[in-house]
C-alpha cells in the first residue's frame, strides 16, 4: 500500500513522502495512529493544505521533546526482580515495565517510545534508548537488580554479574599481581636505598 507520511518515521521517510509499505503496517499501525493517509489524489490534496499546520505542530512537539531530553538523557532506573543464581530473570522487564518507572519518576513516557527490542531477561546495567520524538532521542540506564544491596553496587558501578566472592578474589589477584610487578622507579629507588644504608653503615664502622 502507498502512504503519504504525516511525520518523519525511522527509516521510512520524511513528513509529506510517498512510501510503499506492507497493508498490515498500514492499517494497524500508519492509519490509526494518524502518521500517515492513504496516498489516494484527494488525500494528496488534502495533505498540501494541511501541511503548514502539521510542520507547526511538529515542531511544537519537538520542542516539548527537547525539554524531557534535557532532563531524561543519561538518567538511570532500578528494577528489583527475582533472578537465579546466573542472573537469569524469573520473567522479564517489558517496555511497559520501564515506561511506567520513567513515568513514576516524573517523566512523561510511553511504551511506544521505548526502543526495546526484546524484554530484559537477565540482571545488570541495560542502555535503553527512547525515542521522544521521530528527530529526538535519548539513552537511559536501567539497573535490573535482586536486592537493595545488589541495586547498591550497580549504582556503584559494580558488575553484579558476579557474586561478591568472585569480586573479593579479582580484587585481592589484582593487588597480588600489582605488588608482584612494581614499578621499576620504585625497585631502583629501594635498591638505592640499601646502597645508602650499607654505605652508612660502613662508614660508621
Amino acid at each position: 500500500m502507498e502512504v503519504i507520511l504525516l511525520e518523519r518515521i525511522a527509516k521510512l521517510g520524511q513528513m509529506g513522502d510517498v512510501v510503499r509499505v506492507k497493508d498490515g503496517f498500514a492499517r494497524n499501525f500508519l492509519l490509526p495512529k494518524g502518521k500517515a493517509l492513504r496516498a489516494t489524489k484527494d488525500n494528496r490534496s488534502k495533505f498540501e493544505t494541511m501541511k503548514s499546520q502539521l510542520e507547526a505542530r511538529n515542531l511544537e512537539q519537538q520542542g516539548d521533546a527537547r525539554r524531557v531530553a534535557d532532563k531524561l538523557d543519561g538518567q538511570s532506573f532500578v528494577v528489583l526482580r527475582q533472578a537465579s543464581d546466573t542472573g537469569q530473570l524469573y520473567g522479564s522487564v517489558s517496555a511497559r515495565d520501564i515506561a511506567t518507572i520513567v513515568t513514576d519518576a516524573g517523566f512523561t513516557v510511553n511504551r511506544s517510545q521505548i526502543v526495546l527490542n526484546a524484554p530484559i531477561k537477565s540482571i545488570g546495567l541495560h542502555v535503553i534508548p527512547v525515542a521522544l520524538h521521530p528527530e529526538v532521542e535519548v539513552a537511559i540506564k536501567i539497573g535490573v537488580a535482586r536486592n537493595a544491596d545488589e541495586a547498591e553496587r550497580l549504582a556503584r558501578g559494580e558488575d553484579i554479574t558476579l557474586s561478591r566472592e568472585a569480586v573479593e578474589e579479582a580484587e585481592a589477584a589484582a593487588a597480588a599481581a600489582a605488588a608482584f610487578f612494581e614499578r621499576p622507579e620504585d625497585s631502583e629507588r629501594a635498591e638505592a636505598e640499601d646502597e645508602v644504608d650499607q654505605e652508612t653503615a660502613s662508614a660508621e664502622k
